[in-house]
Order: structure tokens, then sequence, then C-alpha cells
């Protein structure tokens, strides 16, 4: 089955230091994620800044309000550039995340490269066009509001689907 790509890029209108301090900190993911979402960070003792190797589990749901468990390891981190959270239990058969920022004239480019393959073969890919690809763009579009009110002004938006 094919794997697929969700890309979304959005500028920020603050430093890197600013924007990597409040992204990488596993405590700010509930904050942009919708709320019909039912986002529930479940790992205790959360520390404030994420590190390579890990685990965070939380109560999300993500498809037709059914909650399941989702856990991801942030496999790698540079600090002020990217790091990624790879899928180890949850609803899709591979998630390959990477949140990346850059430094740019009057901010900072955040970009977000989902790598991605919806379980159950051809009914996945079915549900991949039909409802999955608009549900990333739903929740992006709400996390892009979410920065923006914590940020302010947003110029620069533009996603692309492979």
């Amino acid at each position: 089955m094919p794997v697929y790509t969700f890309r979304k890029t959005q500028f920020i209108a603050a430093s890197v230091e600013e924007v990597w301090d409040f992204i990488s900190s596993p405590r700010n993911l509930k904050l942009i994620t919708p709320p019909y979402m039912g986002f529930d960070v479940i790992t205790a003792d959360l520390p404030e800044k994420m590190y390579a190797g890990m685990i965070i589990a939380y109560h999300v749901k993500p498809l037709l309000g059914i909650r399941t468990t989702w856990v991801t390891e942030i496999t790698q981190v540079t600090d002020q550039k990217y790091f990624v959270d790879e899928q180890r239990y949850g609803p899709y058969t591979m998630w390959h995340h990477q949140h990346l920022i850059e430094p740019v004239e009057g901010g900072v480019l955040m970009t977000d490269i989902i790598d991605y393959q919806p379980p159950f073969g051809i009914l996945g890919a079915l549900a991949n066009k039909v409802i999955i690809g608009a549900k990333l763009e739903e929740i992006f579009i709400y996390r892009e509001q979410k920065l923006l009110e914590k940020f302010g002004l947003n110029l620069n938006t533009k996603k692309a689907d492979d």
C-alpha cells in the first residue's frame, strides 16, 4: 500500500528561540490540537522539553470519534532546528512526522512533513482519499490559528499533498 505525504508550512512572526520553546514542549501539544479530537496526554511527569528517545502516550479520537491510544517516540532532536516523532502504537500502519523550523526574514518558517500509511490496505487508501487527507488539513488549519493567536500575524502558508 502507498505511503502518503502531507506537508504544511507556516510563517511565524517570532524568533527561532520563541517558536522552539513552544513547539519543543510536550505540554503544548493539547493547545494546538482541536478540542473535538479529545486529545489527552496520559504520560505522567512530562519533562519541559522533548528529547530523543522520549515516549509520549495519549488518547485521541482521530476518526469518527473513536477513542484510541496513540504512542509516539521522539526519535531525533536538533535544538532550535527540528524534531521527529514516530508512531510506536496507534491508528496508522506507519507515521513519521518531521517538525522543522528555520529563521527567515521577519520570523520563522515552520514546516511539518508527515509520511504516513493508513491501516486496512485498499480500504485505508480509500479512507485517505475521502477522510484522512481532509482531516489532516483541518487539524493543521486549527493549529495555524492557535499559533497565530500566540505569535501574531501569519503572512505565508501553503500545503502540498503528495
